[in-house]
């Protein structure tokens, strides 16, 4: 028959529990959105919401000015046992409960009657879901800060490399040229989008969350009985929000979860838009490349095992955070469908991917950093590479020349021959084809070499570098 376990057996041994310092997670652990969204940030920002919530109420008449100012005075997070709040929220599913309570106690050891007004008509809900708001609210001003300085090393590697030729690769092969300047503004590129969406996100979509106990504020307004709801209802959000700086909503969305979805698919957004730097500066490390090399002070990268290994390690972080964003978001997404006025489940399941979804963001941005400031770009590399292939990767040029000439059917076939010969033989295309009458009828001497110059098959690299510099930051003035 099993028993349940002694106290000493649950608990298990180790260390008392600490703040999760990131061990596994090196994407974002030491990174500034580490204590952006900590436990203690958590708490702090209710706490913040507690109190901006009495000096709303005191702003209308119904709190005393004086409470309020106690309250407020009192809710410092520093001030609360932050691992017996964890502890205690086990019975009640969330921290609110316990929090309200000792917070409670802590303003009446300094004012008895200040105590009766801490979450007077309030819910657990409006505290921790406008503690959710103003965390993720600092944890962006942080990333956005981090993002200012990708943008601006992108745009300075995009204008240095414009001209600078590399090999454009499909499908994991050689393609045509294109230049690595083109490359570099299409990763500034994706990094506006992601701060475009998190600025909507941060300046519209994260509003303060004032409901009550079922989303009529019907606790709010039982202390103010005197008052007209359609008045006093719009005049205490909209005070509420003022104290926190948040926007205010037209209705609670206590089960409307927009901002926390918009909030979710931002974060994960940025994941994968700085993934995408991150898997092509993989590509390009590579030995057999060796066209890029990320930065590695202090023998940064070094391997366990094998001496002569500097790893990518920057590169692999971010890369790793883009791929676990996009289950993160899911979950919360998944969390719409919250029935009636509160979820059983539904609402206590996204605080955790969603806190993860911010580290992950801050934590890739921050190493996105340092990645894209001090990349080493090997144009000579580049320009070799493109020669690799003795030049089959301009052969879409030459099947566009002879189409005319040959037929368009005829010239892909003999375009397709030529470059298997070449392939199988490491002859130059070029001399391949000299030696198909078909070819050296109509492609002779200067214009033959000229047409294999993989520089002059660029397209329109430059001119789409120089239109992608033109779009500015957001909240920027044009460049």
């Amino acid at each position: 028959m099993l028993t349940e376990p002694s106290p000493a057996v649950a608990a298990g041994p180790g260390p008392a529990p600490v703040a999760d310092p990131g061990l596994l997670a090196p994407v974002w652990a030491a990174t500034p959105v580490l204590a952006a969204v900590s436990d203690g940030a958590w708490l702090q920002a209710m706490l913040d919401a507690e109190a901006a919530l009495s000096r709303a109420q005191a702003r209308l008449g119904t709190v005393p000015a004086a409470a309020a100012r106690v309250i407020s005075e009192a809710a410092r997070a520093d001030r609360l046992d932050l691992v017996s709040l964890a502890r205690q929220a086990r019975e009640s599913a969330n921290p609110v409960v316990a929090l309200v309570r000792e917070f409670t106690a802590l303003v009446a050891a300094r004012d008895q009657e200040a105590a009766g007004y801490v979450h007077r008509g309030s819910t657990s809900q409006d505290i921790l879901d406008t503690a959710t708001v103003l965390v993720a609210r600092r944890a962006l001003a942080v990333i956005r800060a981090d993002l200012e300085r990708v943008e601006e090393a992108l745009a300075a590697l995009a204008a240095e490399h414009r001209d600078t030729l590399i090999a454009g690769r499909t499908l994991a092969l050689h393609a045509v040229p294109t230049t690595f300047g083109l490359k570099a503004a299409g990763w500034r590129h994706l990094v506006l989008d992601a701060m475009e969406r998190l600025d909507r996100v941060s300046a519209e979509g994260l509003a303060v969350q004032l409901g009550g106990a079922a989303g009529t504020l019907a606790g709010y307004l039982a202390y103010a009985p005197d008052t007209d709801p359609a008045g006093y209802v719009p005049q205490l959000t909209e005070a509420f929000a003022a104290e926190l700086g948040l926007p205010a909503p037209l209705l609670p969305w206590h089960v409307l979860r927009t901002p926390i979805a918009d909030l979710a698919t931002a974060a994960a957004f940025l994941c994968g838009a700085l993934g995408k730097i991150a898997v092509d500066v993989l590509s390009l490390t590579r030995t057999e490349v060796g066209e890029v090399h990320e930065p590695s002070p202090g023998g940064r990268g070094a391997s366990s095992a094998m001496p002569h290994k500097r790893n990518p390690v920057l590169a692999t972080a971010v890369r790793s955070a883009a791929l676990q964003a996009p289950q993160l978001a899911a979950t919360v997404l998944g969390c719409l469908p919250s029935e009636d006025e509160r979820s059983a489940g539904a609402w206590h399941a996204e605080w955790e991917p969603l806190r993860a979804l911010l580290r992950l963001a801050g934590g890739a941005a921050h190493q996105t950093v340092e990645l894209v400031c001090h990349l080493s770009v090997d144009a000579q590399r580049m320009r070799a590479n493109t020669r690799l292939t003795e030049g089959q990767i301009v052969s879409e040029r030459i099947a566009a020349v002879l189409a005319p000439l040959l037929g368009k059917a005829q010239a892909r076939d003999l375009l397709n021959e030529a470059s298997a010969r070449s392939a199988r033989t490491g002859e130059p295309l070029a001399d391949v084809l000299r030696q198909d009458e078909r070819a050296s009828a109509h492609l002779t001497g200067t214009r033959l070499t000229d047409l294999f110059e993989p520089d002059a098959y660029t397209g329109a690299a430059g001119f789409l570098t120089d239109r992608a510099l033109t779009r500015s930051r957001p909240g920027a003035g044009p460049r």
